[in-house]
């Protein structure tokens, strides 16, 4: 019962992303790719009904890489535009920190995928808990806490660590810089 909720959450997810997108962006690029995840993720809620399998994960990683890339692109555009700083622009300025997040949870479980075994402390497991414990994986690697109970061990994964590790510090503070500069350029 847990993971048809999960997965039917995730899909309304995906729909309310997707109005979001159609509604603020006016990108036709950004509508067509984020009908292409909504695809993915509905073909992959229909297998896990049916017979789950390994390949329900990489159509679902596949799907909210492209939600993650795709919403942060549009949220990166509106937060960094000219103009004025409003409670908005900030509230779009977190939504990027968490959707860099979520975007490397989709990219750590392609990499798990594709090397098993690429992290310690981390099993491969069919399961809403596997999200469960990437998504908390990606956190700690953003905000460089590294409690040190999972672990990248591959190359791959080590390396996609420290470029998330690097966003997580380097993020905070270009976003500070640029709207003490947008507040300051539009005050008379």
């Amino acid at each position: 019962m847990g993971a048809i909720v999960f997965t039917e959450f995730g899909f309304v997810f995906a729909f309310v992303l997707l109005a979001g997108v159609f509604v603020m962006s006016g990108s036709l690029t950004a509508v067509i790719l984020m009908l292409i995840a909504v695809a993915m993720a509905g073909t992959t809620a229909v297998f896990r009904l049916r017979v789950p399998s390994i390949h329900d994960i990489y159509l679902s990683s596949g799907a909210w890489l492209i939600l993650g890339i795709t919403l942060g692109w549009l949220v990166a555009r509106a937060v960094f535009a000219r103009g004025r700083v409003t409670y908005h622009r900030i509230v779009g300025a977190i939504l990027l920190y968490l959707a860099i997040a979520v975007t490397f949870v989709a990219v750590f479980t392609l990499v798990n995928l594709l090397a098993p075994n690429a992290f310690s402390g981390l099993s491969l497991e069919d399961s809403p808990a596997l999200a469960s414990k990437l998504i908390y994986f990606s956190f700690v690697t953003l905000t460089s806490t590294g409690y040190g109970d999972i672990v990248p061990v591959h190359p791959l994964a080590r390396s996609l660590c420290n470029v998330e590790m690097i966003n997580g510090q380097l993020y905070p503070a270009t976003l500070l810089a640029r709207l003490v500069t947008l507040e300051l350029a539009g005050r008379p």
